[in-house]
């Protein structure tokens, strides 16, 4: 009986990650479009789990592949911030290997949800000095990345999507 709870709860966080991600796919792909980037690509689309990236963008006659990280802003305490999101295993060959097929460079979007509003960061992957997450405390305080949006009231429930205890 405690294996099964466990099992099932197990799932229900797995999903509730995936919907966060996918959530923090759609806010990101609006930030791109409210940043003026154009031929904007779902890659996932094209290639489930297409290595590092999920984006396809060109602003400016430059190409992008980004990956995007969605996470709560706090931690399952509710105070202490989440501040790095980890890029995943071999980000940096997944994102040659993208970069070169998509002729681009590879960036990363940090999604970042509480419980009322949003912000967005934006940066390039080398700016990363070959570290595997994004560290956001200094996205905050503008020393890595942009921002592009910043605490934008999001209106939806939050409450399936938050990680409290």
């Amino acid at each position: 009986m405690i294996l099964k709870m466990s099992e099932e709860l197990t799932k229900k966080e797995a999903k509730r990650k995936k919907s966060l991600g996918e959530l923090g796919e759609l806010f990101g792909i609006k930030a791109l479009v409210d940043n003026k980037f154009e031929k904007i690509e779902n890659l996932n689309d094209t290639k489930m789990n297409y290595p590092f990236a999920d984006l396809y963008a060109e602003k400016d006659g430059k190409k992008y592949v980004i990956s995007i990280k969605a996470r709560n802003k706090y931690q399952k305490n509710g105070r202490t911030l989440n501040s790095r999101y980890k890029l995943g295993s071999n980000a940096y060959s997944k994102a040659k290997y993208a970069a070169k097929e998509k002729d681009a460079e590879a960036y990363w979007m940090a999604v970042q949800f509480d419980e009322k509003t949003v912000s967005i960061y934006f940066g390039s992957l080398a700016d990363l000095n070959q570290s595997n997450g994004i560290p956001l405390k200094k996205c905050m305080n503008r020393t890595v990345g942009k921002c592009l949006v910043e605490d934008k009231k999001h209106y939806f429930d939050f409450s399936y999507f938050d990680n409290k205890e």
